[in-house]
């Protein structure tokens, strides 16, 4: 009885995450994923209602930066650049191909391009013509169902709660675009 016992705490100790314990034949809809996006995403609100309601009504929630992620911002100008087109639709699978996943809202009010990072990003950040937002700034946040007709939206959105960019990535990205925005766009 006792190797048993020990069988089965060797098993525990190496079986995976309590989140990962799904039968493998067990398919997580588009639905499914973006709730939990948004359960995820919501962590990060002052007021967890307030936030739903905005994103209902408005389709953007204020959310803080610094606990779950915080934000690097582009202007839109040097992801064009990178991406070497306008088109938002070319752009978002630029984005995928370059960043390998990730999640990245343009706010075309503003001409800027959100790049969600770890919080522990904001104060080693150090890429010119970019900025990462400090601890305990708000952020307009899209809703995660997607609508390509609104001002905010996601270029490439969360495929799960926590898919952050990696910061190394996104330096590369606007280090590329300041070299593509200084040829020309070329």
């Amino acid at each position: 009885m006792t190797m048993f016992n020990t069988t089965q705490a060797n098993r525990a100790s190496s079986a995976p995450d309590a989140l990962d314990v799904q039968p493998a034949d067990r398919i997580v809809t588009g639905p499914e994923r973006r709730a939990a996006v948004k359960t995820w995403l919501l962590t990060a609100a002052a007021d967890r209602d307030i936030a739903r309601r905005e994103w209902d009504r408005h389709s953007v929630a204020l959310l803080r930066c610094g606990g779950i992620f915080t934000a690097v911002r582009v202007p839109m100008v040097l992801v064009e650049a990178a991406a070497g087109t306008e088109d938002r639709r070319k752009i978002g699978a630029y984005l995928d191909e370059a960043l390998l996943g990730g999640a990245v809202f343009l706010d075309e009010g503003s001409s800027h391009v959100h790049f969600l990072v770890s919080p522990t990003v904001w104060n080693r950040w150090n890429v010119p013509d970019s900025e990462c937002l400090v601890q305990d700034s708000y952020l307009g946040v899209p809703n995660p169902d997607p609508d390509p007709d609104e001002p905010s939206r996601w270029l490439l959105g969360m495929g799960g709660p926590g898919d952050l960019c990696v910061p190394d990535a996104v330096k590369q990205l606007v280090m590329f675009a300041r070299f593509r925005a200084a040829q020309g766009g070329a």
